[in-house]
This record gives C-alpha cells, structure tokens and sequence, in this order.
C-alpha cells in the first residue's frame, strides 16, 4: 500500500508523457496517448501481402511471400518520430509496443497461423553494444508475443555496414550483400519465419537477410517492417 502511495505521488509531480506529444498519460496509457495512437499512419498491406509495392521492391533479390508494413515511413511525419524516439532515445519499450500492437491486429485479421517463429534483423555487435539494444529485435519481441509465437535470433551481422542513407538500390544491395550468416542453421529448416525490421526503404537488408535463412531450407520467409517508405 505504501508502495501504491509513493507511485502515486511521483506520478503527481512528475507525471509520464506521450513520447510524441508530451501530454500527461492517463495509467492506461503506455509511451503513447490514445490520440497518438488514433493518428497512427496504419498502412492497408495486410489486406494485398502478396501484391503490394513493398513486395515490388524485393522480386527477384529474394525468396519471399508477404510483404508488410505496420506504419507508412513519411519524413517529418508521426512515424519518423516514433522511429526516432526508439533509436536515439532510448525507447526500446516503445518498439515492443508498437509490435504487440500490431501483432494483436495480425491475430484479429486472420495471420494468427502464418509463421512458426519471429526472426529480427541483427545489429553488427559493436552498435548493439553502444546502443543497448536491437530496436527490430524489440519490434519483433513484441510481435511474437501477440502472435504467440517465438522469437529467434537466427542470424548475426558479421560485417559492420556503412550508412544506407543516400546510397542507390543497387548500392544498397552490394553494401549488405555478404554480411549476414545464419547461427542456428539446424533450427532453421521447415519453419514458416517472419523476419523483421524497423524500416524497409529499398529491401536490400531484409533480401540479404533472406537469403541466408534461405540456404538452410526454411518452408517460407515473409517480410514485416515497423514503417516503410513507398
């Protein structure tokens, strides 16, 4: 009880915020307002996972069905500040969140038996070290709880990369092509895998990615990212 007392009073002066609009959130609330959450970009992939421009971007680099997007990637806009909070702000619960939010709509739009396990895209070892966390891999935690399903860590990045930004398609594919291998190869073979990331621009990271897990006989690979661009 006293413990409840002294919550409330650090509540009272020093009240949690929506990490977007820094108004004061009600106990129900988590990292973001229920007004933030309504103006969430929510995209419409889940309805054309095959077919999508998404799905565009990786014909022909890749082995793979659906293609997803949670958030639609705008510069400036409610996604690039969420992505933002979760990389340079130390948010990775935030990311968590974001995923069993759209986990939980996946499960309500029948995706509840697509996948067997929840893959992330890996951070080279060294910028996990730095940042603390891996924010895809948080995005996919939360993911696989509201499916009810495992995450797994298959892959390592064993080759730090330079900067996707400002690179062409091409580029980007060249720049990760060879720098992924599988740590659980065995674990691999016959299973439905979703593999994630926060953000999917060109799809030269998730294919690279794709294809490692491929050369150990996966039934199927899908792609989800937290936001992506058209």
């Amino acid at each position: 009880m006293r413990f409840n007392y002294w919550q409330d009073f650090l509540s009272l002066v020093f009240p949690e915020t929506c990490c977007i609009c820094k108004r004061s959130l009600f106990p129900f609330e988590n990292q973001l307002c229920k007004v933030c959450i309504s103006q969430l970009p929510i995209t419409n992939y889940h309805l054309i996972p095959l077919d999508n421009d998404l799905k565009n971007k990786v014909l022909g680099l890749a082995p793979v069905g659906m293609v997803m997007s949670y958030l639609r990637f705008s510069k400036k806009g409610l996604s690039q500040k969420l992505l933002h909070q979760i990389k340079y702000k130390n948010k990775p619960s935030l990311a968590k969140i974001l995923g069993q939010m759209y986990g939980s709509f996946l499960m309500d739009n029948g995706f509840d038996q697509s996948w067997d396990e929840v893959v992330p895209v890996p951070l080279y070892h060294k910028k996990l070290k730095i940042r603390g966390y891996n924010q895809s891999e948080q995005f996919a935690l939360g993911l696989a709880k509201a499916l009810k399903i495992s995450s797994c860590n298959h892959l390592i990045r064993k080759i730090p990369t330079p900067t996707q930004t400002n690179k062409s398609r091409m580029e980007r594919w060249e720049n990760v092509e060879d720098v992924f291998e599988a740590c659980s190869p065995a674990e691999i073979k016959g299973k439905m895998l979703l593999l994630v990331d926060d953000v999917l621009t060109t799809g030269a990271t998730m294919a690279a990615c794709a294809n490692t897990l491929q050369e150990h006989h996966p039934k199927s690979i899908d792609f989800i990212a937290l936001a992506a661009g058209n």
